[in-house]
């Protein structure tokens, strides 16, 4: 990599771990693309080289979330038979820790998208399509459970955004506290069980050695 990639990589790392910090402390509306660059230790003019707006950077920071959890799920603590059996507890509470984590070590981003998503002019709109969009890949684990004839409470679409809008909203709640009222463990143990028998069964076992996100 020669030395003005370099810097200019350097550049776009800075601006995007500033934009993270300053969006859960002032929250993404009232951060402005000064502020990033400020924080960041650039000048405003630097901020266009490397983003159109802040829209495209807060693109820009869902992708790395994005391509974060893919590589989650992908690793070796998490090797499943390609099917994804979302019925096995195991599997369920693997995939649940993943977003969960992944939800916790990106909450700037959940928090901007958030806020972005419900003060848009098009706010109802943008929140369903984003939420379908981030969920698509439980979506298509469920679509894979009803080829195979299990039957599914609803449509897979509607199911899978319902799972991510709980967790996200879990997230939004529970993770910018300091002093969150339940443990990783505890969260991750009680929505495997809801999910896995609702609310007319005993919640399920937590798999042993899983219980840590």
């Amino acid at each position: 990599m020669g030395a003005r990639r370099a810097r200019a990589a350097e550049t776009e790392l800075a601006l995007k771990e500033a934009a993270r910090r300053l969006f859960v402390e002032r929250g993404y509306l009232n951060t402005k693309i000064s502020d990033i660059a400020a924080a960041a230790g650039r000048a405003t003019g630097s901020f266009y080289d490397h983003f159109a707006s802040k829209e495209v950077l807060l693109a820009a920071l869902l992708a790395d979330l994005r391509g974060d959890a893919s590589a989650q799920m992908r690793g070796p603590q998490h090797a499943h038979p390609p099917d994804h059996d979302l019925t096995d507890a195991g599997q369920l509470h693997d995939h649940l820790a993943v977003a969960w984590r992944v939800m916790r070590e990106n909450l700037p981003v959940v928090v901007a998208l958030h806020e972005a998503t419900l003060t848009g002019g098009d706010a109802p709109e943008q929140a369903w399509r984003t939420l379908v969009t981030e969920t698509d890949m439980l979506r298509d684990h469920l679509e894979h459970l009803r080829g195979r004839g299990h039957e599914l409470p609803g449509d897979p679409t509607l199911i899978a955004a319902a799972m991510g809008g709980m967790l996200s909203s879990l997230a939004l709640a529970l993770l910018r506290s300091p002093a969150p009222a339940y443990s990783d463990a505890e969260v991750l143990a009680t929505l495997t069980g809801l999910l896995l028998t609702g609310l007319r069964g005993a919640p399920a076992d937590p798999p042993d050695g899983r219980l840590d996100a």
